[in-house]
């Protein structure tokens, strides 16, 4: 079985490790047309680099564009379970419409050998927001054959999985063992925006896969959870080596700069409040997310 936990391996460059990476954003998306440069620039200028991931193709061929005019910065490609039907919904600050696409195996293969391309994804099951006139039981068919043909892909290319689980990790569970015991994903993967118990992020983790949080956890507790949320709780209790550090940019801003659109730049504050929570100092939080994230992806 993949493992990505364990010490991490001395750096013999003389070349001081960036502070953090953010494993997961979208910065090639329409929400920074006008100035998209400025945003990456900033982020890498503050030591952040960061892997820009596609939702479906065309997005994934933008995400290759994007990671190729930067050093510091990666692309993922894939097709979030959202594209998979037409529908219109608010996402925070925008308006998403998807159209129906179905994942194209050799398009996606041929994207996959980029250099720049470090993992593939994000997919996986969400039923938290089903389609009208969409049974859960069409959505779970249509999402475990697009989920399963971005397994093999990953399987075939030797890249690691970011999977996107909501309402739905059961199925993503189940899957994920099924390939596990067949030998197959021997990268794993990542469970990003993980928002689930720890008893969900105990079995991915059993499966060699890590869990990677985002400015939720900056949020606070709503009423009657007590001092920590739930999700503080799970953070808390996980062990700093099967964790990264994301953004999800342009969504999810972290306090003190939540109602604001994201941006990689935010990342210092997920690693701050993680190492507010495990009673850490953030180098050691940066360190250890940032070697996590360069062993799972080889950058």
């Amino acid at each position: 079985m993949s493992s990505f936990a364990g010490a991490a391996a001395a750096d013999t460059t003389g070349v001081r490790p960036l502070m953090l990476i953010d494993t997961h954003a979208h910065v090639h998306f329409k929400a920074y047309a006008d100035d998209m440069d400025e945003v990456i620039k900033r982020s890498l200028a503050q030591g952040i680099q960061m892997i820009t991931v596609g939702t479906q193709k065309d997005t994934s061929r933008t995400a290759i564009e994007t990671a190729e005019k930067y050093d510091g910065v990666w692309a993922a490609i894939g097709l979030h379970p959202n594209h998979l039907h037409e529908q219109s919904f608010v996402e925070e600050l925008e308006t998403i419409r998807t159209r129906k696409e179905r994942f194209a195996d050799a398009e996606y293969l041929i994207m996959s050998k980029h250099p720049k391309v470090v993992a593939i994804g994000e997919c996986g099951f969400d039923f938290y927001r089903l389609p009208e006139g969409v049974s859960i039981e069409e959505a779970r068919e249509v999402q475990e054959k697009a989920v399963r043909s971005q397994l093999d892909l990953a399987s075939v290319a030797d890249k690691p999985i970011i999977v996107h689980c909501r309402d739905g990790h059961a199925d993503q569970l189940r899957v994920l063992t099924e390939y596990v015991e067949r030998n197959l994903i021997e990268r794993r993967g990542v469970i990003h925006c993980f928002t689930g118990t720890l008893e969900e992020a105990k079995a991915y983790h059993a499966l060699g896969f890590l869990t990677s949080f985002t400015g939720i956890i900056t949020f606070p507790p709503r009423k009657g959870e007590g001092e920590i949320s739930p999700l503080q709780q799970v953070v808390k209790d996980i062990p700093l080596e099967m964790m990264m550090i994301e953004t999800d940019s342009p969504y999810l801003t972290p306090i003190p700069h939540r109602s604001q659109r994201n941006e990689p730049a935010h990342a210092r504050f997920v690693a701050e409040k993680i190492a507010e929570l495990k009673g850490l100092s953030f180098e050691e939080v940066a360190e250890s997310t940032t070697q996590t994230a360069k062993r799972l992806f080889r950058l």
